[in-house]
């Protein structure tokens, strides 16, 4: 694997033997490259493992499974084979990556306020599940996103989160809410039966860490995207070598 690729990880999934897992970090500057140049720089960095299946991601709740060729629409993938790699292109929203090391599955989702309250990452779990495994099986890694500090909402967005989803906002400086989405999907996976030990946090803010990733609110449509991927490393790979941070 090139070093084209610079990616954080989470420990839990490194321990797990045969699992390819990162988050994207940017390589250069808003604008310095074209999203479709991104796609294939990292579809490139990950031959060795296996093919990058990417979707055409529309806010919602529909699971492919792979794999499956160009872009579905859909905002959350399942996997149950090796060499099928989970993409999802973030730049503020959350990437929620499930795997299941007991069956070798795993789940990716896009989770941006909309499929949040509509419940994406439960519908990952379902679709796992549907598959066989048992939430108490799976671990969880929510990566980098824009976080409750800067994450800046219209009181309208309240309700959508329903009864008790006014937990998952805080007073902003400006007098208007700011939404903590990656506490509300940890909540809705563990409602979901996943054990809160067993989801794991990526901490960063993608608002604050312009070092570090896109932001579409801090760059607007000049924004590039980073892609997060999951999945069973191809047989006879080598040796996970990207740069990790």
């Amino acid at each position: 694997m090139t070093a084209t690729l610079r990616a954080a990880t989470v420990p839990a999934l490194d321990a797990v033997p045969g699992l390819v897992h990162g988050f994207e970090q940017r390589l250069g500057p808003a604008g310095w490259e074209g999203r479709a140049a991104g796609r294939v720089r990292v579809a490139a960095a990950l031959a060795d493992r296996g093919r990058l299946h990417l979707l055409k991601q529309v806010h919602g709740t529909v699971v492919v499974a792979a794999p499956w060729e160009g872009r579905p629409e859909g905002d959350a993938a399942v996997a149950d084979g090796p060499g099928l790699l989970l993409g999802i292109e973030t730049a503020d929203c959350l990437p929620v990556l499930l795997v299941d090391p007991v069956r070798r599955l795993v789940a990716a989702a896009h989770a941006g306020w909309r499929g949040t309250a509509a419940g994406v990452a439960r519908a990952a779990v379902d679709a796992l599940v549907a598959r066989g495994s048992s939430p108490a099986d799976l671990v969880a890694a929510l990566g980098p996103g824009i976080g409750a500090c800067c994450y800046e909402v219209g009181p309208e967005l309240v309700p959508a989160f329903g009864p008790g989803g006014e937990a998952f906002f805080r007073p902003g400086p400006r007098g208007r809410p700011h939404l903590d989405v990656r506490a509300a999907n940890a909540a809705q996976l563990r409602a979901a039966g996943v054990p809160d030990a067993r989801i794991h946090l990526v901490s960063d803010c993608t608002y604050c860490r312009a070092d570090l990733y896109h932001s579409y609110r801090r760059e607007g449509r000049d924004a590039g995207r980073m892609i997060s991927y999951v999945g069973w490393s191809a047989p006879g790979a080598e040796p996970d070598t990207r740069t990790e941070t």
